[in-house]
């Protein structure tokens, strides 16, 4: 494959990897060169198949369980990827949940949820992160959502913590430059994953209301996030930091 060299020699590790968005930056990734750590809380089997892929893919991969919400797991998990790869170049924060839900039946117990992994999950991934980047720095990738700047109603534990990683990009872009480390963030719009479809986001005509109301008249496609991570991972993004990225068909120009 051609580009196999683009990432030739980088680590990365992609956290909530074992589907999805995460499962679809890990194969990318793996394809273009590095060698990837596909990170998973509790579905092994997934995280294993998406590993498998890159190596039948003539990659190489580990899946690494490890919930990011926890301090001690995050450690283990760097502590297993240094082991592993020896070294660490990317850092994809893909690992979040969502759940559906009006702003008044919001509870502590959901608030706590989506914030230990949404929010707390990226801190601390990213504290084990910077103290194994090398002296060539690395590129650190926060996944957001379309929600972060434009939330929308039944989604807002979500988005405001969407808004935090988005406003956590921007500052320790700012912080990690003077060691080279770049920080940016995906903003996918819309798009068809397996736990979309799961949460029911697109169910009773939902899909085609969401689909009629962005430009290019289609759903997002795991497929059309994936090689922008490959891009933020390589060198020819290297003057590119502090950056929320959207890929989301032009609906934040529609609105």
């Amino acid at each position: 494959m051609a580009n196999m060299s683009r990432l030739s020699n980088k680590v990365a590790i992609v956290t909530g990897a074992s589907k999805g968005i995460g499962s679809g930056i890990a194969a990318a990734l793996g394809a273009a060169g590095a060698r990837v750590a596909v990170n998973y809380s509790s579905d092994r089997e997934g995280a294993e198949r998406v590993a498998q892929g890159i190596t039948d893919n003539r990659g190489e991969a580990i899946a690494v369980g490890a919930d990011v919400s926890k301090a001690a797991d995050a450690a283990r998990l760097f502590k297993e990827v240094d082991s592993a790869f020896g070294r660490l170049d990317v850092l994809v924060n893909n690992a979040g949940v969502f759940r559906f839900g009006a702003f008044a039946e919001i509870t502590e117990e959901s608030f706590h949820l989506h914030y230990n992994i949404n929010v707390l999950g990226a801190i601390l991934t990213v504290q084990e992160a910077i103290k194994r980047f090398g002296a060539d720095g690395g590129s650190i990738i926060n996944l957001s959502s379309i929600v972060g700047s434009h939330p929308v109603g039944g989604a807002l534990l979500y988005a405001s913590t969407k808004g935090a990683i988005e406003t956590l990009t921007r500052g320790l872009a700012l912080e990690l430059a003077p060691r080279k480390i770049r920080v940016n963030a995906i903003a996918p719009g819309h798009t068809e994953t397996e736990s979309n479809v799961a949460a029911g986001t697109f169910e009773g005509g939902a899909g085609a209301v969401l689909a009629g109301k962005t430009p290019l008249g289609r759903l997002g496609r795991v497929t059309d996030i994936a090689p922008l991570a490959v891009f933020l991972a390589s060198d020819e993004s290297a003057w590119i930091t502090g950056e929320v990225i959207r890929a989301a068909g032009g609906l934040v120009v529609a609105t």
